[in-house]
């Protein structure tokens, strides 16, 4: 196996420059969700600065992937998990392809929860029923693996949710469980070409009950020469060898009262050097990368006991942007964790949805369908409330000046097609 090391900081150091027009991936072209797009639109309504509106038969928690021309969603119907892809200009399905039968609901998700992923010429997309399965531009199905049928059965409480991280020429998948199951928690790495494993390392938890379950996703972060691969759930946060999968430090310390239902649904966050671990509220963690072994005493910066549940926080570097479930929110010193400003409530709702931070506003979406456009920076102000009125699970997206909104009923695109340079 080639060294991954080489080419994977060549590819982290130009991330944002690559695609920079592009939504790759749930959190976007960096990975943390934050895009460098200008002059995005701030307001709009159902029938206000829409360029196109597409009608879908089901809700999800998957974000919209964007790449050039084309839109990819993870699609539940009948029963069904289907790969759309969607012509970006005129708002049309291209093509469709059938990933899994056996989708289901657990509480508020449905099967097709994980978001895909591209790289500009494949896309990858992995259901909840395990599947995962590759594809080119044109719908050619190009691998399939059941991840399930080679490694057991998922035993999450809500069933599985966490989405697929391209990153290099590899994919890595979390398995974290065990309300369900006495089967270990693990990590994958498969190849993005052949659908291959590269390697495969168990992850092990002192958690118990439901607190083992994570629907996180992974993140990258570079210390130096060496990358890490950054994993929450089981009570901890791990750093792993990207070459091997090897655990190189861990933090227990995800959930200081043993709590049997502490499942964490919010992912961890990377800028720079600086890792944002949540878990289920208290405590969310500021983390250093480079660690070995036992790091909770000595890499741990600072903590924060309101933290996010669900909605993935997002940081600057200079700040921490965090909202709770319930739409109150909080900015942070990203240093040392001293509130900038705390308790700020948006409009009442549940938030579901993760932010994204872009043009220097924070864009937020809530299960009702409103999106709140925030001004980033020390001071708390709402610029813009934007409603569509309709059930929403997903994170915004946003491509080449354009935002992208899935509701229940519809995939939305916002505001018009910035021109190419």
């Amino acid at each position: 196996m080639r060294n991954f090391v080489g080419t994977a900081c060549v590819v982290l150091s130009s991330l944002t420059v690559v695609h920079a027009e592009n939504w790759p991936q749930w959190r976007g072209p960096s990975g943390n969700g934050i895009s460098n797009e200008t002059n995005l639109p701030v307001r709009w309504s159902a029938t206000e600065n829409i360029a196109w509106k597409l009608p879908l038969p089901a809700w999800s928690g998957s974000t919209p992937i964007v790449w050039g021309d084309y839109i990819f969603l993870n699609v539940a119907e009948n029963g069904s998990l289907f790969l759309w892809a969607v012509d970006r200009n005129k708002g049309e399905p291209l093509w469709k392809r059938h990933l899994s039968d056996g989708d289901h609901r657990e509480r508020k998700q449905n099967m097709s929860t994980p978001s895909p992923v591209t790289d500009g010429t494949g896309v990858w997309v992995m259901t909840g029923t395990g599947i995962l399965k590759g594809f080119d531009f044109q719908g050619k199905e190009l691998w399939m693996r059941d991840i399930q049928k080679d490694y057991g059965r998922f035993g999450l409480n809500w069933g599985y949710g966490s989405s697929p991280m391209l990153f290099g020429d590899s994919l890595f998948v979390q398995v974290l469980h065990g309300m369900k199951t006495d089967d270990p928690s693990y990590v994958l790495r498969i190849s993005k070409a052949n659908g291959r494993t590269i390697w495969r390392v168990e992850r092990p938890t002192i958690a118990e009950r439901e607190s083992p379950d994570s629907y996180t996703t992974p993140a990258i972060v570079r210390h130096g020469n060496d990358l890490e691969l950054v994993i929450t759930g089981g009570d901890a946060v791990t750093g792993h060898d990207v070459n091997t999968g090897k655990e190189l430090w861990r933090a227990n310390a995800l959930n200081p009262t043993n709590d049997f239902a502490y499942r964490i649904v919010a992912s961890p966050v990377v800028h720079g050097e600086l890792i944002i671990a949540p878990s289920r509220e208290r405590p969310m963690l500021a983390m250093r990368p480079g660690g070995r072994g036992d790091v909770a005493r000595s890499h741990i910066m600072w903590s924060f006991q309101n933290g996010p549940d669900v909605p993935t926080p997002v940081t600057d570097g200079k700040y921490v942007y965090v909202i709770n479930d319930r739409g109150i929110m909080w900015c942070l010193d990203a240093k040392t964790g001293s509130e900038v400003y705390g308790k700020m409530r948006l409009r009442p709702s549940t938030y579901s949805g993760s932010f994204v931070l872009a043009d220097g506003k924070l864009y937020i979406t809530n299960e009702d369908g409103l999106t709140s456009v925030v001004r980033t920076g020390p001071k708390f102000e709402i610029l813009a409330e934007n409603n569509f009125d309709d059930y929403t699970l997903s994170s915004p997206a946003i491509s080449d000046g354009q935002i992208f909104i899935r509701t229940t009923a519809a995939l939305w695109a916002i505001g018009k097609r910035a021109m190419k340079q």
